[in-house]
């Protein structure tokens, strides 16, 4: 299954891209899963990912939890929470 992953703010910035397309692998079925083998590609993407809790997901444009089945999605972005100030 080809993903759209986009990524945003200082994620971005950690992994020096903004998004990419990918071949999640089989067995992968959820949002947790699809960061957790992203954060195993090491440097920016275990920098950026490593800690599910600091991010917020939306799969095709609707915010999900890290539990969230993929169940065909077509794109998740990965975002810090937004802050005020």
């Amino acid at each position: 299954m080809t993903l759209t992953i986009l990524y945003f703010a200082w994620v971005r910035e950690k992994i020096g891209r903004d998004g990419e397309a990918l071949d999640v692998p089989a067995g992968i079925m959820d949002v947790a899963g699809v960061v957790g083998w992203l954060a195993s590609r090491g440097g920016g993407y275990a920098e950026a990912l490593g800690d599910l809790a600091r991010l917020r997901y939306a799969l095709d444009q609707a915010f999900v939890g890290p539990d969230a089945p993929l169940d065909g999605a077509r794109e998740l972005a990965i975002f810090p929470p937004v802050t005020g100030g």
